[in-house]
């Protein structure tokens, strides 16, 4: 849905990205660049109701923008 927008508030935020506690982190030993992508994982609560059209599930993605109070 590239253009559906949503209002919510950020209910939590993990404390550990998904490339940093891996079982089997990047082995750089080459010294050749290699980027890492980091997840962090974020709760969103919606603040407004959800179009009845849209289906949203655990896992998808966003492109969120934040403002900080």
């Amino acid at each position: 849905y590239p253009r559906l927008k949503l209002r919510g508030r950020v209910d939590s935020i993990q404390s550990g990205s998904g490339a940093r506690f891996s079982l089997l982190p990047p082995e750089n030993a080459t010294g050749n660049y290699v980027k890492v992508v980091q997840r962090v994982p974020v709760k969103i609560v919606f603040t407004e109701p959800l179009p009845r059209e849209y289906k949203l599930g655990p896992g998808m993605s966003v492109v969120p923008k934040v403002r900080v109070r």
